[in-house]
């Protein structure tokens, strides 16, 4: 075997020395001088398991949170509340072991907020801001879910720190709560108006109406309250000849979705089936808004109907108004016509739970990732 030369052997003990001398200045005592950090356990071991066991809490929480045991009403579908309590305890479980990763509070206070356990919620996100005082959209989310508890003085504090910060997000903020204000206010009919007739007459070749899906039954087949959607979209269809409509919903059940199930009776039921754009693939009301809102851009559609029960529609307005600030059509303007799901007497006034719905929903339609926690992940 050829023997190393003595140049080469220079050359290995050069490197080395070079070595040892920078590993001197890594260690000297101005670098030591920090701020003292949480560590992982001491052992490379124990630091694999610690990662496993987060893996394995936040793959829990996935768990519990894709459950297909849903509760239902006209007004909204969503996870069972025991279910989202167990989201929430195992996200905290891993928070404990992770403390840095502040992305776990975010995901913890929004399973709450599904509960409607808001006051926990605001605790968490103030938990956040302890951590991190000028995060963005901690303060938003504290500001508004203060705002709906109705501390007016401490929202506005909040408020205040984001537009320090941040004056364009805050003016998006303020245009928000705006929003919500209009459409809680807002008169419910079952028909067109006469102010709306007259609006859409002048905007008559770029109309639309747009209804939203409900959940299926599991047999794939549809709901009473969703055959009530599609009746009162036929009757406004009948009025609006030229308008294009756009049926969205996509939660498979059975191999089947809302929106072709929706565009199957329209067209069974004399609409042509070149009026009708189907979304077949949103799973919530924000993606509602989301996914359709291309084909109205697209169609330089300037007044869209929307079609949807009674409890639902404001909410579904505010999230397709949020949704167009960013794509358009700018100068779209939404209105609303409601399935009843109750006497319209008792649908006049916007509950607490409707509220909390825009609330919830809108700050998504903003952008806001509620859970943010990989591989729980949910705008």
């Amino acid at each position: 075997m050829a023997q190393p030369s003595r140049v080469s052997l220079h050359i290995k003990k050069t490197v080395i020395s070079l070595a040892i001398v920078a590993l001197g200045f890594t260690v000297s005592p101005t670098a030591l001088a920090y701020q003292k950090v949480h560590q992982p356990d001491n052992s490379y071991q124990q630091y694999v398991s610690q990662r496993q066991t987060v893996d394995s809490l936040i793959q829990d929480a996935l768990d519990a949170f894709k459950s297909p045991a849903r509760v239902s009403n006209a007004g909204f579908t969503g996870k069972l509340p025991s279910n989202m309590e167990i989201v929430a305890q195992k996200l905290q479980q891993a928070y404990k072991l992770e403390p840095y990763r502040l992305d776990l509070l975010f995901s913890t206070a929004s399973a709450y907020i599904y509960n409607n356990d808001v006051p926990r919620a605001i605790t968490i996100y103030k938990q956040i801001l302890e951590a991190a005082p000028d995060d963005i959209d901690a303060l938003i989310y504290v500001t508004s879910w203060t705002r709906f508890e109705g501390k007016d003085k401490e929202s506005e504090a909040y408020f205040n720190k984001l537009k320090s910060l941040n004056p364009a997000k805050a003016e998006e903020v303020s245009r928000f709560f705006a929003e919500i204000d209009r459409v809680s206010k807002m008169p419910l009919s079952d028909k067109l108006t006469p102010a709306d007739l007259a609006k859409l007459n002048k905007t008559k070749d770029n109309n639309a109406i747009v209804t939203l899906g409900y959940a299926l039954n599991p047999d794939g087949t549809m709901n009473k309250i969703l055959i009530e959607r599609l009746n009162k979209t036929l009757e406004v269809a009948k009025q609006l000849p030229e308008a294009m409509i756009v049926v969205t919903g996509g939660v498979p059940k059975a191999h089947q979705t809302e929106g072709k199930l929706m565009a199957d009776w329209l067209v069974k039921n004399g609409i042509a089936p070149e009026r009708i754009f189907q979304e077949n693939y949103a799973r919530t009301t924000v993606e509602n808004a989301l996914f359709s809102r291309y084909a109205l851009t697209k169609h330089r559609i300037k007044t869209a109907v929307i079609i949807s029960s009674g409890s639902h529609v404001r909410r579904a307005d505010a999230i397709f108004t949020l949704a167009s600030w960013q794509s358009g059509p700018s100068d779209i303007t939404y209105l609303t016509v409601v399935a009843p799901d109750k006497p319209l007497a008792e649908l006049q006034k916007a509950s607490k739970s409707d509220i909390q719905g825009i609330y919830r929903d809108g700050l998504k339609a903003l952008g806001l990732w509620s859970f943010r926690s990989y591989p729980l992940e949910e705008r």
